[in-house]
């Protein structure tokens, strides 16, 4: 595809650890349905939430390069552990480019979201332990309100067994007990609002608000992210002036059959053709996977 004259014109790119992301795609594609996407998913080092900082910073810092070549005119940082780690190293490594690209990620607005929902000033988290250890929600709440308290759960094994489950089924009992668990300290702390604190989780929202109840509010990242995505690109004047219905491409650095497979389920849309990719620090530097399968 000719790269666009007009930087209106110029696709969104957005990215996350595997198929988790694509849930805040499919609600940047219904609230910017004009606009062009290019998606990548980096499932060769999945999951993100069991890396240190700096080794997301540096994954980080190989995707922003392979996104660059597809001359975007916004980054989206669709991974809560990514955004906690490295997103103030992406923002200056692309502002640093010819292109000057803005990066948006999803902690800040979930954050203000949360905080203007709760009625009782008691926000619960469920995230990657990366995203609990970093404190990123912490400073984010304290910022929008210092009087607001913020429970946070680290749950390292909710996301990949919804995104690679042992048994290939999803919704199973051993899942049901996983978020029951994970799910208790907030109960007891009786939060209001939950925020969850990584892309994955809102595929299995259901179990989840059963597990808190129903009169929690759970906030997740994808509508709040899209609204900041809106004001981003307007603030520079680089929202497409087209109509109609854009497109939407992927990337994949690991497997395309599975990233095919289980993409659909998490978009809620089909799936274009997946393009597979090897990021130039992988053929130096191959990374050994962070949840290993039996």
């Amino acid at each position: 595809m000719p790269a666009a004259t007009d930087p209106r014109d110029r696709p969104i790119a957005v990215f996350d650890s595997g198929v988790g992301g694509l849930t805040v795609l499919h609600e940047l594609l219904v609230s910017l349905p004009a606009e062009d996407f290019v998606y990548l998913g980096d499932s060769a080092r999945f999951p993100y939430g069991e890396r240190t900082a700096e080794e997301l910073e540096r994954f980080g810092m190989d995707i922003a390069e392979e996104l660059v070549t597809r001359r975007p005119k916004l980054l989206v940082v669709a991974c809560n552990s990514m955004t906690a780690a490295a997103l103030p190293a992406l923002q200056q490594r692309m502002l640093q480019t010819t292109l000057g690209v803005d990066v948006i990620g999803v902690v800040r607005p979930e954050a203000a979201r949360a905080v203007a929902v709760t009625r009782a000033g008691r926000i619960g988290l469920l995230a990657t332990r990366a995203t609990v250890a970093s404190g990123s929600y912490e400073r984010a709440v304290a910022a929008v309100d210092p009087h607001v308290d913020l429970i946070a759960v680290a749950c390292p094994d909710l996301a990949p067994l919804i995104q690679d489950p042992p048994s290939g089924e999803v919704f199973t009992r051993e899942l049901e007990d996983v978020v029951r668990a994970y799910c208790a300290p907030l109960v007891q702390a009786r939060v209001d609002t939950v925020i969850l604190g990584c892309t994955h989780y809102p595929l299995v929202r259901s179990i989840i608000q059963r597990m808190l109840g129903r009169d929690v509010a759970i906030v997740t990242s994808g509508a709040a992210l899209a609204r900041q995505a809106e004001h981003a690109l307007g603030s520079r004047g680089l929202a497409t002036t087209r109509t109609g219905e854009g497109t939407y491409s992927f990337l994949c650095t690991g497997d395309v059959d599975a990233f095919r497979a289980l993409g659909t389920r998490f978009l809620q849309m089909p799936l274009t053709d997946v393009e597979p990719v090897r990021l130039a620090a992988q053929a130096h530097h191959p990374e050994v996977p962070a949840w290993p399968r039996a």
